[in-house]
Parts: structure tokens; sequence; C-alpha cells
């Protein structure tokens, strides 16, 4: 039996290997740091907010089978690996209407931001001009078009914007958006009607939040966050101020079922800038749409949270990509919750992807600096990725492509 020659301890090489730190104060910027996967922000963020808020962003429609096949999808990717490639150097950045990116990754408008973390929108944008990224405003935003601009004059700004019931409501809101510099219209068109969201209803989410018996319990549970919410200015859909109604009375005003391809050339001839078209979920309206000379268009189900049972857009991609991705630029969103998902679908054909779920796990979870954490843990997935496939850079991601498992 051979054994191991004892000796004295080597005291000098055993106290290098201790590190001495002092606690951290700040208990919010720890956590963060030592969260490895959106997942882990998720459960950060789990209890910093109330439990309305955080079904708003963590629920979809009905049943949630939707957003539950979105995830699953992402499980069946299969990536090509090649090896014996120089990839001591990659380069995950693309051109986006003739200009640079960082990343082929985007950041979709959300509703309601400042309801998730009182700073809201500006806090979002702020992150995406750091990292050299695009920040899409939503219709339905805590922060105006203006607001906006004059925080983050630097960052990169598309606007979401529904044709609305009233099309003067929809020129004022194109008005605000062209008047602040943003450089693009997204046209939302899966929210002919709302979709019917268990939680919300479950929760009687309104915006604001109405204040219940309820509510001082749960002000007792999260005193932080509704300390924010009544020290800083008021919550509203800063587009159209003054406007107090529950999530389905808004929807009923907003949202125009009548909406039809006809009004995407109405929206063509009052913008002169880049309209991208999302919420596309069949490859018919996909090839009309670049008939039409759209921009581009994101392949969409609202994260689960319009039509449940939709399709799931990651396996719509390819043969959308095949039929129109040479005339439209073709982006994809849902279930995006790593840089390898991102990677799955560029290396699939898109253009790039949105993110939203993902980012406001972040801003829930420490505001700003959480959402660079989740640009971070993305950014690191989807580089260690290009290098363990053998892409260099986009067009070498896209060459080597990838597969859905059946």
């Amino acid at each position: 039996m051979i054994k191991s020659k004892r000796q004295f301890p080597d005291l000098p090489h055993f106290a290098s290997l201790i590190e001495w730190k002092l606690p951290s104060i700040f208990r919010t910027r720890t956590k963060l740091a030592r969260a490895l996967t959106i997942n882990d922000l998720a459960k950060i963020a789990k209890k910093k907010v109330p439990k309305v808020v955080f079904d708003y962003v963590e629920g979809s429609a009905l049943d949630e089978v939707s957003y539950a096949r979105s995830k699953a999808t992402f499980d069946r990717v299969e990536f090509t690996a090649h090896t014996l490639r120089d990839v001591s150097k990659v380069d995950p950045s693309v051109e986006i209407f003739g200009k640079k990116v960082d990343l082929p990754i985007l950041f979709s408008p959300t509703g309601y931001t400042r309801f998730m973390y009182h700073v809201g929108e500006p806090a979002v944008a702020n992150t995406a001009a750091s990292n050299n990224m695009i920040y899409s405003l939503s219709t339905m935003g805590t922060t105006s078009p203006k607001e906006l601009a004059d925080q983050v004059p630097k960052a990169r700004r598309w606007f979401q914007l529904y044709v609305m019931q009233n099309r003067k409501d929809s020129l004022s809101v194109i008005k605000q958006a062209k008047d602040s510099g943003f450089e693009a219209l997204i046209l939302t068109v899966d929210t002919p009607v709302s979709g019917l969201r268990i939680r919300d209803m479950k929760n009687g989410l309104t915006i604001p939040p109405r204040i219940r018996l309820s509510t001082v319990f749960a002000i007792a549970r999260k005193p932080i966050w509704w300390l924010n919410l009544f020290t800083t200015k008021k919550l509203e859909f800063a587009a159209f101020r003054g406007w107090n109604k529950s999530l389905v009375e808004l929807a009923a005003a907003i949202f125009d079922p009548a909406t039809k391809f006809e009004d995407v050339k109405w929206l063509q001839s009052v913008w002169s800038g880049p309209i991208i078209v999302k919420g596309i979920q069949n490859l018919e309206d996909a090839k009309r749409l670049a008939k039409m000379g759209v921009d581009g268009i994101i392949l969409s189900n609202h994260g689960g949270r319009q039509l449940e049972k939709g399709p799931v857009p990651l396996e719509l991609l390819p043969e959308v990509v095949k039929a129109v991705g040479k005339k439209v630029d073709v982006y994809i969103d849902g279930a995006v919750m790593s840089g390898q998902d991102a990677y799955a679908a560029v290396a699939m054909g898109a253009k790039g992807v949105f993110i939203g779920r993902a980012y406001l796990y972040g801003i829930m979870a420490g505001g700003e600096r959480g959402v660079q954490r989740v640009i971070e843990i993305m950014k690191r997935d989807f580089v260690n990725t290009m290098a363990l496939t053998g892409a260099r850079n986009i067009a070498e991601v896209q060459k080597i492509g990838a597969k859905l498992r059946s």
C-alpha cells in the first residue's frame, strides 16, 4: 500500500488561500453578484416585490401552456460544435439598421415598468446605452417618450405602438416618439383583444394599485417597495396621463379588434423611419408583411400572454427565415432566459432576440444594477457558446447553425 508522506503545514501557503473580506453592508449588490442565472435573479425578485407585481411579470394567459411550451422548446435545441478553431477572440456584435450593437439582444417593450421598480424605464434604457444595445419603450410605459429621451439621450430608442380605436390617439403618441428622436416603431398586432391572464384577474391588478384593507398587510411585508411607490411621482401610463382604469378597461380603449393590414400601410404613410411588426405567428402573415415592405418582423406569442396554446416562435423561425429572411429582418421573443437561448435563435436565423421577463426579473431584484447583471449573465453565456461551437462572429454562428430535436 502506497502512503502519502506527511509534513508540517505550509502556513504561508495556507494563509494565501484565505480570502480576507469584511461582510458587505450592501446586501442587494452581494446577492446580485452571486446570481449566476436569470432564475437566480427571479428568486431574488420574488422576495423584493408584492405578489401582484411578481405575478404580472411571471404570469401568462389562462393555464400558461403557451409560455411553458416556449420554454420547453429551447430545451430541445441541439448545437453543432466545431473544434480546432481559433476562438481566442469572438465578436458577438451585429449591425441593425446601419449601426452596430454589441449583442444581438434587444430590450422588449414592457408596460408598467415603474410598477416593478420605481425608477422604471430610464433604468433599463440607461443599461442599454451603457452596453450599446437597443431599448424599446411601450405605449403603456410609465415614462413618456420625451421623459425617456431627456433622461437617457444616448440610448438607441425604439417605440412600441398599438393601432388604437381612435387613430388620433395613435398619431399623438407617434408624434411624441418622433419629436423625441426615436429611430423606429414597433407595431404590436397580436392584441386585437386582451389575453385572459388569470393571475392578474385574481390579484385585481390595476395601475396604480388600489388601496384596500389587504394593502396594509402587503405594505408590512414589502415596505421598501411601497415606500418607493409613495415617495416618487404618480404611477400612471405616461403617454395617456390621467387614465385610472383596470387592465381590461384599458385594453378595451387601446386595442382595436378591427386592425388590418391596411393599417400597416397607414402607419408607413405617417412614419418615415423603420417599422417592425411584432406578434407574427404564421408564415402567411410574414410573407405578406415582407411584400408590403416593412423593415422587420418579430415572431412572438406575446410571451404566452395573449393566445393560449398558440404557436411557438422558435419552432416557426426556420421556415420564416427561409421564406423572407433576405427581404426583412426577422426577430424573435418569448422565453429567452439565457445567452444560450439567444444564441440558439440567432443560430437558427434570427437577426436578434428580444428579452422581457429576463430583464424585469433583474430590475425587480436590484434596479438598474439588476438589469446590468442580466446582461452580464446573458453575454457570458452567449460568448461562451460561441467559443464552444467554434463561431468567431455572428456570421459564423448562423453558418454553423442549430436545430430542434424532435
